[in-house]
């Protein structure tokens, strides 16, 4: 692990991958295996950042934000929602609440996953950063009861799998609450094949064109030190195959913001966005950028007014009989010293959705994004279902018992008044996909259409966010999707060998 550019500039790797977040450690860890990996990432190392590791701290890293260092990157979309992107090894796995859920079976199946890999890619995550509630909070068990009380049953228990009723799930962090990000699974790669290249931001994708054979290939990539000037950059290959025609591959893992982004500056999306910015044209996708949802999210504040009472992150969740509400309850920070006690919901499968484009042609600075939340009349209908049931819990018994207070005022009365509650007070709850979504811009192997050796492993890839959030699942595909390659290159090398004796 170095933060020295000069120590891979100007070196090959079977693989590279561009980001070192949710998806990217266990990615990179698996390949490592059998291949030489560079995992490059634009943000520093989580160890020893008490606001990453240590849960009393939970949420402080979404109000600690700056420019180009903070380990959380704040943005605001077009629709003026605020939220939030990681900017460190481990990704928003290493910002978020830790809540682990795998994906619904239905889910897996419509990505055409194989069931047993899946399984297996899951089982290997949980040996090694995923921990059972060794008790649950005091706002946690309210929560748990009132969620119930509002009807989302039946009660589950503790369970990893989406099943609809209240549950309690995994969390990334362990008993002496210690965060435990996708970083810790880069200790199950090789160390001899896996080198981590920290606080440098790829800035292109290098590609070869050959016009005999008329494709494009990725072949290495541009980067920059993170706080560094955008001249001075270095370059990274891709080791050129020895004996076949089999080459490892540029995989992006740079998130939903962060690969569109990185396709459109080496010059593969849209051509009006690529002109606007004198963006040599690579090849022209007007997929990429499009496809962008964030799942709305409605808040409700159930304590009077902000108290010093210590962070609390999620372990129970309220999954909705038809799969399509999501309850969760937490304690956020609103500053250093002071917190609000709040249950939120979102709208697991919103039909509104957006688009990227870019804002310049700096890597370090955010894209401009816009989600539409709520824009379809459906997802509307959804939001005014959601609020009421989030009236239900707040007023509920279980929480006016624990506040010490009477019951909350009711939110609104009419339906009218709820759709102007939820345009007014729609949140982002920090699940935002798409922008390279499967069908689209890659293939069901993660293969980018129309060029050679680039994939994309990230939540750029998703139409809907899996389970009651995508962590769980973006760990595993980084796992799943390297065991594939894996499996791909051995049963090449196979026929390889076979050739070459006969």
């Amino acid at each position: 692990m170095t933060s020295d550019v000069k120590q891979v500039a100007g070196k090959s790797y079977d693989y590279i991958i561009v980001g070192g977040g949710t998806c990217g450690c266990p990615l990179a860890a698996t390949l490592s295996q059998d291949f030489s990996v560079l995992l490059i990432e634009r943000g520093s190392s989580p160890y020893g950042n008490p606001l990453v590791i240590d849960r009393r701290y939970y949420g402080f890293p979404l109000i600690k934000t700056d420019k180009y260092m903070s380990v959380a990157q704040s943005f605001t979309s077009e629709d003026g929602v605020g939220n939030v992107r990681g900017r460190v090894l481990g990704g928003s796995s290493a910002i978020n609440g830790g809540f682990y859920s795998r994906a619904s079976e239905e889910f897996v199946c419509k990505a055409g996953w194989d069931k047993e890999l899946v399984k297996e890619a899951y089982e290997w995550v949980e040996s090694k950063v995923v921990f059972p509630p060794f008790y649950l909070s005091p706002w946690q068990s309210v929560a748990e009861f009132s969620i119930l009380e509002a009807g989302v049953l039946p009660y589950n228990g503790f369970s990893l799998e989406h099943i609809k009723g209240t549950k309690i799930s995994g969390s990334v962090f362990d008993e002496f609450g210690k965060r435990h990000t996708s970083a810790d699974l880069l200790n199950a790669g090789n160390p001899n094949n896996l080198t981590v290249l920290l606080n440098a931001t790829v800035k292109s994708i290098i590609f070869h064109h050959s016009s005999n054979r008329n494709e494009t290939r990725a072949k290495g990539i541009r980067f920059i030190q993170s706080n560094g000037t955008l001249d001075e950059t270095y370059e990274a290959y891709i080791n050129k195959a020895k004996n076949s025609s089999s080459k490892g591959d540029v995989i992006l893992a740079a998130g939903a913001l962060g690969s569109p982004q990185l396709m459109m500056l080496s010059g593969i999306g849209p051509k009006e966005q690529l002109r606007r910015f004198n963006i040599s044209i690579v090849h022209e996708m007007k997929g990429v950028g499009q496809g962008m949802q964030d799942n709305p999210c409605i808040a409700v504040l159930v304590d009077s007014k902000p108290q010093n009472r210590l962070p609390d992150p999620p372990q129970i969740a309220g999954i909705t009989d038809d799969f399509k509400i999501i309850v969760e309850a937490s304690i956020l920070p609103l500053t250093s010293n002071s917190s609000r006690v709040n249950v939120a919901a979102k709208i697991a499968m919103p039909t509104s959705k957006g688009m990227l484009e870019l804002n310049n042609t700096d890597p370090r600075l955010n894209p401009s994004v816009r989600f539409n939340y709520l824009a379809s009349d459906d997802d509307m209908e959804e939001c005014v279902k959601m609020t009421k049931l989030l009236e239900r819990i707040a007023r509920s018994k279980s929480i006016a018992f624990f506040l010490g207070e009477s019951k909350q005022e009711k939110l609104t009365s009419t339906d009218i008044d709820l759709r102007n509650f939820c345009k007014k007070n729609v949140r982002t709850i920090y699940h935002y996909h798409g922008g390279c979504t499967v069908g689209s811009v890659v293939d069901e192997h993660y293969k980018v259409y129309g060029i050679k050796g680039l994939r994309i492993l990230d939540g750029s890839t998703f139409s809907e966010s899996p389970g009651t959030n995508p962590m769980a699942s973006l760990l595993m595909l980084g796992r799943y999707q390297g065991l594939k390659i894996l499996r791909e290159r051995n049963a090449e090398s196979g026929l390889n060998a076979k050739e070459h004796r006969k």
